[in-house]
């Protein structure tokens, strides 16, 4: 083959490589956008799943302090009404508690 041969062979081999790098590189700086677009759509519902998860817990607390509430004013107001009852209540709790808490110990 004469030397004319082999520059060719090189200049289109060298042609072949700079098309392959060019679309290698093209198809790279492609999967980079398409990960930094996915990465945002992602982080997008991952904030707003966030979102929702904090007004469904707003919801529920607001619900439980009521609730909360109204069984505080439910036991003043059998206190109220029975003061020794409750005291006789409370004292029996208190002894249920003591020996439970006494038996686990021995």
């Amino acid at each position: 083959m004469p030397a004319n041969a082999f520059d060719t062979a090189a200049d289109e081999t060298n042609a072949a490589v700079k098309s392959a790098t060019q679309g290698a590189t093209k198809l790279s700086g492609e999967a980079q956008r398409s990960f930094a677009d996915a990465a945002k759509r992602i982080e997008r519902a991952v904030q707003d799943g966030v979102e929702q998860i904090r007004s469904h817990t707003r919801a529920y607390t607001d619900n439980a302090g009521e609730q909360l509430d109204q069984a505080q004013q439910y036991v003043t107001d059998r206190v109220r009404e029975r003061p020794l009852a409750a005291t006789g209540a409370a004292l029996g709790v208190g002894v249920l508690i003591g020996l439970l808490l006494s038996s686990t110990r021995r």
